[in-house]
């Protein structure tokens, strides 16, 4: 005898079933000759086993019958609930296999902006990984609605409030224009996948259109445009499965929203661990260069050093690691790279990485070797003295405790950027550091211009002035003024972090919010 409600209960799992077919088989199939993952395949490949509950599968609209049966094709955008490392978390992306991904909307949006799945990130508190594969709007939508419809109607309003909420991640997977190009930006965290991905305002065709050449996707929006160049993306990778894993790295330094710390992990080595190569990393010649990343990866835990955005703005290194570990936020100036002096792309990275610290109570540490900010007359073309000082800003208002750990230079405005002003203001200093207002070289130029010219060896009174100015910058002098709290031996570098980023936890909770921010 059968059920009162088994017939409703079979047209149920007849519904789901048909939504698992996405756009129909023989759209799954291209899709997949092009090497690309379908949504739900991502979405599998992302979260922990079993831990997808999906919300919304029956959402779409009726049909003719299709070639797989069907009388009612799905919404093109699948998310729910899932977890990843144990944690909860929501999740969404677009179908392309249903009209490209194009945007839908029901009585309810289920994704994009403002749709059901930021609504769940937002008020359970929830961190958010969008899996962007879709071009937005349609001109089509004009036709079926009757008028067009003004900009904005369906916004970015929760968009950019989760972003002080809750930790967001967007993985761009396929070609993304339009609004879900624009949720890719209002991230923490980004990827897209080389030759796969290209993120961009509005496609070749309206660039056709709108300047009378039609640049190639690749050369309008690849990896090389958005994530080197432009930094619209902060990275790329060859693989979707790469990206999953680095959204999956990413969030394991997050907490789940910004009423809460940073997860903190049993340290996987000693914090007392010395490591004697580096005495040797530094070179006397002050000119020469050497890899501030193999020396930050000395120090911090073992293999807990993440670069969220390793190739644009290379003049500067920041990365999310563990000292001890507890999660902290690194700022190291790159001597391979223009010397390590801030410039405008340097700066403007800088800016976004202490405000990511900042939102999520993680607290920062800068390894300094900063000659000051660029120079020259393509420098202030580029609005290096702007975004230099919003940089500087950008630490002032941050409240996190920050210690400032100078390994050889720490001049000017761009020195400025890497201490703390409101807090303890620890600053730490190998024997190699060196500080001042400017470079002894180029200030004794400027200060003794005329005494210089004057002399009757003018090269050798600049050389004796220099060595006269260089004695008085000893590291020495300023740790017997207390103007440097301390001067350590290279190898008790990690001892010394780990113990006060340690001793700073209590200091971080205290900067929780209370109660609910609604």
């Amino acid at each position: 005898m059968s059920a009162v409600w088994s017939h409703e209960v079979e047209e149920l799992a007849r519904r789901h079933a048909w939504a698992e077919l996405l756009g129909g088989t023989e759209a799954v199939h291209r899709h997949h000759a092009k090497g690309r993952l379908t949504i739900r395949e991502r979405i599998a490949a992302l979260v922990d086993a079993e831990s997808f509950q999906e919300v919304g599968k029956l959402a779409g609209h009726a049909i003719a019958p299709d070639d797989d049966g069907r009388t009612v094709a799905p919404a093109p955008y699948v998310m729910g609930l899932a977890r990843i490392a144990g944690r909860d978390v929501a999740v969404g992306g677009e179908d392309f296999t249903i009209r490209g991904g194009v945007s839908w909307a029901g009585d309810r949006r289920k994704g994009g902006q403002g749709g059901f799945v930021e609504d769940l990130a937002y008020e359970y508190r929830l961190p958010l990984v969008n899996l962007i594969d879709g071009s937005g709007g349609s001109v089509k939508g004009a036709l079926s609605r009757g008028h067009t419809v003004f900009p904005g109607v369906h916004g970015f309003e929760r968009s950019v409030a989760l972003l002080g909420r809750v930790p967001v991640v967007s993985a761009v997977l396929g070609a993304a224009a339009g609004g879900p190009a624009g949720r890719a930006v209002l991230s923490h965290f980004s990827v897209m996948v080389r030759r796969q991905s290209q993120v961009f305002c509005t496609g070749p065709a309206v660039v056709a259109r709108s300047l009378g050449t039609e640049p190639d996707r690749e050369t309008l929006g690849g990896s090389r445009v958005a994530v080197d160049t432009a930094g619209t993306i902060d990275c790329a990778v060859d693989t979707e499965e790469e990206a999953f894993e680095v959204v999956r790295r990413f969030l394991s330094y997050m907490p789940q929203h910004t009423g809460a710390l940073p997860p903190s992990l049993p340290p996987l080595d000693p914090p007392a661990r010395r490591d004697d190569r580096l005495l040797d990393i530094v070179p006397r010649d002050r000119r020469r260069p050497y890899d501030m990343r193999a020396l930050v990866a000395m120090v911090v835990d073992d293999g807990s050093m993440f670069e969220p955005q390793p190739t644009h703005g290379a003049a500067l290194i920041c990365a999310l690691a563990r000292l001890g570990g507890h999660v902290v936020g690194i700022i190291a100036n790159n001597p391979q790279r223009g010397g390590g002096a801030l410039d405008v792309t340097a700066a403007r990275k800088q800016q976004r990485f202490v405000e990511l610290c900042e939102t999520f109570h993680i607290p920062l540490i800068f390894f300094v070797d900063m000659p000051g900010f660029m120079v020259g007359v393509q420098a202030e073309r580029d609005g290096t003295l702007r975004a230099g000082m919003e940089a500087v800003a950008a630490g002032v208002r941050a409240r996190v405790p920050k210690i400032t750990l100078v390994i050889r230079k720490c001049y000017g405005m761009g020195g400025m950027a890497t201490t703390e002003k409101n807090g303890l203001g620890l600053k730490l200093a190998w024997p190699s550091a060196e500080w001042g207002s400017l470079p002894v070289e180029g200030g004794v130029d400027v200060a003794f211009r005329r005494e210089i010219a004057g002399a009757a060896d003018p090269a050798a009174r600049r050389a004796e002035l220099e060595a006269q100015l260089r004695e008085l910058a000893s590291p020495w002098a300023t740790a017997q003024a207390f103007g440097v709290e301390d001067i350590i031996d290279p190898r008790d570098t990690r001892r010394y972090l780990c113990r006060f980023v340690s001793a700073m936890q209590t200091t971080l909770a205290q900067l929780l919010p209370r109660g609910d921010q609604r």
